[in-house]
């Protein structure tokens, strides 16, 4: 079945229900799918063909997700794109998807910025939006009787992809644009008539906790999950949630929109192990490959890349994706991430990953954010750095963290290089813009 059959069927099912709240907007399954209807039969009357590539911006709006699932209904492919997309870049993208041909059963072309910066195409079939869904509907049991809060990018894998089991099971969606401030989050959670969950990137909440710890904690029998994924989270921030929401599954996601949702740990269910992703999802398989990168197999994988079959072919392969991420399985099955190719610098003859080094210095409390970066050095080619930002009202010397660290990690893993600063230079997504300090 298709992700609109399931809508369909919730038309009748599940008629009067509330699909999507957006604001003071609200519409039904009946209503969401009756208009759905209507833009596709409006859209083929004005002479749209099957098979057309339709680029679309990805507002945070019902509006979006009609011209979506319509789209779909039409037998068309829907790129979204970023919302605030000049008209300018809009057109480019038209100008390059018109006439294009993707192989059948495309659903979505996906547009993501990797590590080099160039802009890549990530092709989704329909039954990969599907086996999405069932993994996160297996493992995180979504149910008709929730609420999701939805407050990130909808042209991105990891809100876009809530939308779909969402509508599976006839949950009600919450579109937000963006978080705003922290009473607004927490007055849609407080007000919510049913169990809420949401996914939120570690440094949404990490401000969560900081500025709004009581009121967090007060909501642990009323938050059914909270999801995270796509940067680390400080193990000191792990421990804290779980003391904030004891009755509440905390899971830590892995996926990208290239091998779609492969794995998920719960680190409210007993042990809190910071770097573990849990094992592969119903629909997925994971193995480490003799270098020791994480290579993802099943439903979930992406079709490749549009218009770019050379770098389609780098890493897909006979039905494995090799990830840019080094990683290990335990005994259990459970995938642990190592570090990012890309990300580790090579300080004399060793290779560092950063993310230890910030998790090590995290631990001092004097310390609110940090990031390791690389630095020339005339001895050593390249010495490691960290940028640090004290916690308010606190004071800690260079040589103070210096000594910390020793105590903690090994001698080449230390910094040779401290500078206080205001902030850290984030991305879109909450994670660290490491890019940024490259040059």
């Amino acid at each position: 079945m298709l992700i609109e059959e399931f809508l369909k069927n919730n038309a009748v099912r599940l008629a009067d229900k509330p699909a999507v709240v957006c604001g003071d907007q609200q519409v039904t399954y009946q209503q969401l799918y009756a208009d759905c209807v209507a833009c596709a039969e409006r859209h083929a009357e004005e002479g749209r063909e099957p098979g057309t590539l339709v680029p679309l911006r990805a507002t945070p709006t019902i509006d979006y997700l009609i011209e979506y699932f319509a789209i779909h209904l039409g037998g068309c492919i829907a790129v979204p794109l970023a919302k605030d997309l000049s008209d300018e870049e809009f057109s480019r993208y038209a100008v390059e998807l018109q006439d294009a041909e993707v192989p059948e059963g495309t659903a979505d072309i996906l547009f993501t910025t990797g590590t080099t910066g160039k802009s890549k195409g990530v092709m989704i079939s329909h039954d990969t939006i599907m086996a999405d869904a069932e993994n996160l509907i297996d493992a995180h049991k979504y149910s008709s009787d929730l609420t999701f809060i939805i407050a990130g990018p909808l042209n991105h894998c990891g809100c876009w992809s809530k939308v779909f089991p969402c509508i599976i099971q006839g949950a009600t969606i919450i579109l937000k644009d963006g978080i705003k401030n922290l009473d607004d989050l927490f007055l849609t959670l407080e007000s919510a008539t049913t169990k809420v969950a949401t996914f939120m990137v570690p440094s949404s909440i990490k401000i969560a906790m900081e500025f709004g710890a009581e009121r967090l904690a007060k909501l642990s029998d009323k938050i059914d999950f909270i999801e995270t994924g796509g940067a680390p989270m400080a193990p000191k921030d792990l421990q804290r949630l779980c003391q904030l929401l004891p009755h509440s599954r905390l899971y830590n996601t892995y996926a990208s929109t290239e091998s779609g949702i492969v794995a998920t740990y719960n680190f409210n269910e007993g042990e809190c192990l910071h770097g573990c992703v849990g094992p592969a999802m119903k629909n997925s398989a994971i193995s480490i490959s003799p270098e020791g990168y994480i290579l993802c197999s099943g439903r979930t994988l992406m079709t490749g890349y549009f218009n770019d079959l050379q770098t389609t072919e780098e890493i897909l392969k006979d039905g494995v994706i090799t990830m840019s991420d080094f990683g290990k399985l335990d005994e259990q099955g459970r995938l642990w991430l190592i570090g990012r190719n890309g990300d580790t610098i090579n300080t004399g003859a060793y290779k560092v990953e950063p993310t230890e080094v910030e998790n090590a210095a995290m631990e001092h409390p004097a310390i609110k954010d940090c990031i390791c970066i690389a630095t020339p050095h005339i001895v050593l080619g390249t010495a490691l750095k960290l940028l640090y930002v004290p916690t308010d009202q606190a004071t800690v010397t260079k040589r103070e963290i210096a000594l910390f660290l020793k105590s903690k990690l090994e001698g080449h893993k230390v910094p040779l290089a401290y500078e206080q600063v205001e902030s850290i230079n984030m991305t879109f997504n909450g994670k660290k813009d490491r890019k940024s300090y490259r040059s």
